[in-house]
């Protein structure tokens, strides 16, 4: 089992996702074969998704993706919830989580669109 922490390049990567598949395209045409998370499978943990928004410099609320379907099912546009909240809702329904999200160098951002992922490297 890979340890995601200890990843130094990695890709919280879908599969299914056009943006995730364009960053992992990007990043392979210049040689870099990052450590693929697949985040819906093994969704990070609350204390990942605390290093996670460290590194990107945001906020949990930056983080959740608002048109998924758990997003209003759960409530989460109620401005009351604290970052903690936002985070547990993220570790236990982790389609809430944008994507893709490529930490590189100590470094993070989400590849919307794909060619931000070059940013890093």
């Amino acid at each position: 089992m890979t340890d995601t922490h200890a990843a130094p390049t990695r890709l919280y990567h879908n599969p299914r996702c056009s943006k995730s598949r364009g960053a992992l395209a990007l990043l392979q045409e210049r040689g870099i074969e990052p450590t693929l998370v697949a985040y819906l499978d093994t969704a990070p943990g609350v204390e990942e998704l605390r290093e996670l928004l460290a590194l990107l410099g945001l906020t949990a609320r930056d983080l959740l993706r608002s048109g998924e379907d758990e997003y209003r099912q759960l409530g989460l546009a109620d401005p009351a919830f604290d970052d903690e909240r936002l985070l547990a809702a993220m570790a236990a329904h982790p389609r809430l989580i944008e994507r893709p999200i490529f930490v590189h160098a100590g470094r993070a951002v989400i590849g919307r669109p794909p060619e931000r992922v070059l940013e890093l490297i």
